[in-house]
């Protein structure tokens, strides 16, 4: 499996205030990161940015990026997000994984029949959730630990899903729907 030579580390957000700055969505475990990888690119490659300062608030960072220095400046960059060279990022350690790395591979059952295809990695605070996209029906939600997806294999593009036994909500009386 090919993968991308980016990894998107960040996303803007909406203008905070009058003088440029903008909403920083980073998407790396030290947030303030964003500021040591360089240069950031725009998805195309078209525009380059550069994060002068930051500091964090909630969830997010307010920054100042080089060369937005009004609010309409600030608010034509909204949504636009932020990539780094791959060989910028520290490598891995075993058993851990860019989500970028993770979308888009098949997922398979331990036999290797298809269920689907990694859609996404959450977290809403009590965990990474994978979000699988089967070839009919409703996305699912379920777990990203070593119980559930016990093999990533990355080189022949695939995860091993073992579905759990019961799913919240789950009866004999809904489980079809």
């Amino acid at each position: 499996m090919t993968r991308d030579p980016r990894i998107c580390v960040a996303r803007i957000g909406a203008a905070h205030g009058v003088r440029g700055e903008v909403k920083l969505w980073p998407f790396t475990e030290d947030p303030m990161a964003v500021i040591d990888y360089g240069p950031l690119t725009s998805k195309d490659g078209a525009r380059q940015f550069e994060v002068v300062r930051a500091r964090i608030a909630k969830d997010h960072l307010v920054a100042v990026l080089k060369g937005i220095a009004t609010r309409d400046d600030a608010e034509r960059v909204n949504g636009i997000e932020l990539y780094i060279p791959r060989d910028r990022l520290p490598p891995t350690e075993a058993g851990e994984y860019y989500h970028a790395d993770l979308i888009g591979l098949r997922a398979i059952d331990s036999a290797g029949a298809e269920i689907g295809k990694v859609l996404a990695i959450h977290n809403f605070g009590a965990g990474d959730i994978i979000e699988i996209t089967p070839a009919r029906g409703p996305t699912l939600l379920l777990p990203f630990h070593d119980a559930v997806v016990p093999t990533v294999d990355l080189d022949n593009g695939h995860i091993v899903l073992v579905m759990p036994q019961e799913i919240d909500g789950d009866s004999p009386q809904n489980a079809d729907i």
